[in-house]
């Protein structure tokens, strides 16, 4: 008998990309065969991704796709949206199974029964019932894993559903994590990147409680010690979160990058306030001088939010001219959008979607500006490349260790290994052109 084929899709963030995996990996223990989305399968899981409206409407449309390479397939919706609003999803014409944060690992005990229905079933559950830890990493990409330390979160950002979603901050057990990296280490892969909701948060519920033994620190010391992996990316870190020490360990480490991803949010201190934000600007100032102290070459991102309520015209030029004057390399910007349940939505000073747009826009630009000025200050510098898999267009890309991303002819003898190169100068779609040096760092 032939295996029934599985097709994921995959939401939002790097966190949901790393439990993807591990739900397929649990899929493929029980027999299954995973397909590409755009095959034909058995079963569909979508995992959801609630953080922005888009990637709600985005949901109805991969059900579609779906659909047309089998109107047949049963269809099941997993992650955020899934945990924050069950009943919307399961009302979407396909859907059969709709399964909340805790369900979500435990997805294969509901495959005793595939048949369609004209309404989806629901097992969610109430939030603060998320209170326990499943580890996850993702495999796809050869060059590079995704691995969760921690989940859920204890802040109160004003405008946030990830509480509601995932439940209250919890760390996996340091022995996990390390074994899940040398596992990683294993299948050949050069890179992992820590993801989590709130990593710098690690530690907290590491036995199910708020009591923990380890720091972010330690995790962070202990990972530089696993055998095999060239690199070791830190994704999205909170200001307040990141210390000195943490910095100055990565500075002189073994394997950890020079590239840090750091939340804003806001260059206004009142705006900050009203989205409840645990830190002001001025912390902010110092954690990118200290990194810029210990590691001039340092690839600095930093996440920021146009439109919040209350922003008026001189709250998002103070951002703009914050971020503008800050020695940083790129932005990633999000338009504000009202999210259900969250005290921004009930806040006075709405901003006009046209005005949102331009605000988002201008900052958008900003953001190519600081990239280019951030290559730039690279040329002639001698730098470790990772080439990724892919062939775009007669193309190899692949990034360096501090994120300057970086092109050649498409060479398949390239693909996940590491070579030294020289950074000559930006091409005209912005990515840089280099020399080889000798030879491979590692192959």
């Amino acid at each position: 008998m032939n295996a029934k084929k599985v097709a994921f899709y995959t939401l939002g963030c790097k966190l949901n990309f790393s439990e993807t995996s591990t739900i397929a990996r649990s899929f493929k223990n029980e027999g299954f065969e995973r397909v590409d989305f755009s095959e034909k399968a058995d079963i569909y899981v979508i995992n959801t991704c609630s953080v922005t409206e888009n990637a709600d409407k985005r949901f109805k449309t991969i059900v579609k796709q779906a659909q047309k390479a089998n109107e047949d397939a049963f269809m099941i919706a997993v992650g955020c949206y899934a945990q924050l609003k069950p009943e919307e999803l399961a009302a979407v014409d396909g859907v059969d199974l709709v399964l909340g944060a805790t369900e979500k690992f435990k997805i294969t005990d509901y495959l005793n029964d595939l048949t369609k229905n004209d309404h989806g079933e629901v097992h969610s559950c109430e939030i603060d019932e998320a209170d326990f830890y499943v580890g996850s990493y993702s495999i796809g990409d050869r060059t590079r894993a995704f691995l969760k330390v921690q989940d859920g979160c204890d802040y109160k950002c004003t405008y946030c559903t990830i509480p509601l979603a995932r439940g209250i901050s919890r760390s996996d057990k340091l022995e996990n994590v390390l074994n899940n990296a040398a596992e990683i280490s294993a299948k050949g892969i050069k890179e992992i990147v820590l993801t989590g909701v709130n990593i710098g948060d690690y530690g907290k519920g590491e036995f199910g409680n708020k009591k923990h033994e380890h720091t972010f620190l330690d995790l962070v010391k202990a990972l530089d010690e696993v055998e095999g992996i060239e690199r070791l990316r830190i994704s999205s870190i909170e200001p307040n979160l990141l210390k000195n020490e943490t910095i100055d360990f990565v500075a002189d480490s073994n394997s950890f990058v020079p590239h840090f991803h750091i939340p804003l949010q806001s260059g206004s201190d009142a705006i900050l306030k009203l989205m409840r934000r645990r830190y002001m600007s001025d912390l902010y100032v110092d954690r990118v001088s200290r990194i810029r102290e210990v590691m001039p070459n340092a690839c600095i991102g930093v996440d920021v939010i146009v439109g919040f309520p209350g922003e008026t015209e001189e709250h998002f030029l103070e951002t703009y001219n914050f971020l503008n004057e800050l020695d940083i390399s790129y932005l990633h910007v999000f338009t504000y959008s009202e999210r259900d349940n969250t005290p921004a939505a009930e806040m006075d000073g709405v901003v006009p979607l046209k005005v949102r747009k331009k605000r988002s826009k201008m900052l958008r630009g900003l953001s190519a500006k600081k990239r280019r000025a951030f290559y730039e200050s690279q040329l002639g510098n001698v730098k470790t490349v990772l080439f990724e898999g892919e062939n775009k267009e007669g193309y190899i890309h692949g990034f360096t260790e501090n994120y300057v991303k970086v092109k050649a002819p498409w060479n398949p003898e390239l693909v996940n290994t590491l070579h030294e190169i020289k950074l000559t100068e930006i091409d005209g779609d912005g990515l840089v052109r280099f020399e080889f040096t000798q030879e491979a760092v590692a192959v």
